[in-house]
């Protein structure tokens, strides 16, 4: 491959990118909804009088993950069935009905179940849009397309608390749920209007269509027959989906940190005020974005250059999760500002790692009709760290009398561990050989 076969031509639309922005719009405003509830949770104990334990707390706050990772697998072959117009328009408004009706609930159980039907409406999301990636964006476009992508979900949850806050204190928390609904609402209705396949879409002229069809995009007609005919059920007899699978767990185990306690962190062991939170407390997700970005420019201008794509897409996981274990420097520094230098680097090098992961699916699946399965599967198993990680980070804290250094260090270890795991179990980030059935 040379730099100049991939240069899009001249006069070649760019409506790709418009596609790419309303993804990035929509996975944000996925994750403002997801984090809702949470920033809402104490205005609304408050205002309905709940007297709410902390069991009862996290046991309607982590509805949504048991939702959204039971439907996650079937989410990713739905995607691939009906496509992502119809997928992510589906899923945009499941999530948005939902967010908009939560303040009818009254107690536990209301809440608890609009919060797993919260969790069961987003899966479907992620998959979606990492579809519509793979068959917007050829092979040296992808990595960058990914990390807009993903990035969605750290600017989502930035954004939440003084989004979700100032609009409690315009109006009340009612008003948060109405408002971000009709906005999802709103999207949904924008994402079906707009989006088309790269073939069927009346903005991409025919110098883009060529330009993505011949450069690695997947769509329908770079496909094989043989290809397209293998079964969901039997992705999992490849190793590399396998691999796949174990490598993304070990990165979300170390970012549901980020996610989950990370502020406790700061405040407890850290003693920062409220207003140091909301500064200081930023800055590993501002430098995560900024990573994530970064790492797909330069990721894909390497392909462009005529770089391997397998070398490429394992530096960035095989690095990223290197870096992701710097969070083990962090326990036992004296100075809380070098403690979040090296929670920068480590969650940026997740970010960094993630635009590799993300571009996986698209890479390996043997055809266009597997790229969302794939991304549902791996999305599954990242996401029982999802629920594993919180519990084993608060039960090391309970045994080691609150010090974080034990469960930092299993932290960086998992890091390794999915470093390892994509270096040597993953295979190449081509298509999957056909296997007889």
């Amino acid at each position: 491959m040379t730099a100049t076969s991939v240069k899009a031509p001249p006069g070649a639309s760019r409506t790709r990118y418009l596609i790419l922005g309303l993804a990035f719009v929509g996975l944000s405003l996925n994750y403002l909804d997801r984090a809702n509830l949470s920033v809402a949770l104490p205005f609304i104990e408050d205002d309905l009088h709940l007297d709410l334990s902390n069991a009862e707390k996290g046991l309607i706050l982590g509805a949504f993950f048991w939702a959204y990772d039971g439907a996650m697998l079937a989410a990713g072959w739905f995607a691939d069935k009906v496509g992502s117009r119809k997928a992510f328009t589906f899923a945009a408004l499941w999530w948005s009905v939902v967010t908009a009706l939560t303040p009818l609930a009254r107690g536990f159980w209301s809440l608890f179940a609009f919060r797993f039907a919260l969790g069961a409406g987003e899966a479907p999301a992620y998959p979606s849009a990492t579809k519509a990636a793979s068959r917007w964006f050829p092979a040296h476009e992808r990595a960058f397309a990914s990390a807009v992508i993903d990035s969605g979900s750290r600017v989502g949850t930035v954004l939440s608390l003084p989004v979700v806050t100032g609009l409690i204190a315009l109006v009340s928390w009612h008003f948060s749920f109405v408002v971000l609904g009709v906005l999802g609402i709103m999207l949904a209705a924008v994402w079906y209007w707009y989006y088309r396949d790269p073939m069927e879409h009346r903005h991409a002229n025919a110098e883009e269509r060529s330009y993505i069809a011949s450069n690695g995009a997947r769509i329908d007609e770079n496909d094989s027959e043989a290809a397209a005919q293998v079964r969901w059920r039997d992705l999992f007899r490849y190793r590399t989906i396998r691999g796949m699978m174990l490598g993304f767990f070990c990165l979300n185990f170390v970012i549901y940190f980020f996610l989950t306690w990370f502020p406790s962190y700061l405040k407890d062991a850290r003693g920062l005020d409220l207003k140091e939170l909301g500064t200081l407390g930023t800055l590993p997700g501002i430098t995560a974005i900024a990573g994530g970005w970064i790492a797909g420019i330069v990721a894909d201008r390497r392909i462009r250059a005529g770089a391997d794509v397998t070398r490429v897409r394992k530096t960035v996981m095989v690095g990223g999760l290197l870096g992701g274990a710097a969070i083990v420097f962090a326990a036992p520094a004296k100075s809380v500002y070098v403690a979040l230098l090296f929670l920068a680097i480590s969650y940026a090098s997740l970010a960094i790692a993630a635009t590799g992961i993300w571009s996986l699916p698209g890479d390996v699946a043997p055809s266009s009709r597997h790229v969302a399965s794939i991304g549902g599967i791996q999305n599954f198993a990242s996401n029982i760290a999802g629920i594993i990680s919180p519990y084993v980070f608060g039960l090391l804290l309970d045994v080691y009398h609150g010090s974080y250094l034990p469960s930092f260090a299993v932290a960086g270890v998992v890091a390794v561990i999915g470093a390892l795991t994509y270096a040597f179990v993953v295979g190449k980030a081509e298509p999957l050989p056909v296997r007889d059935s």
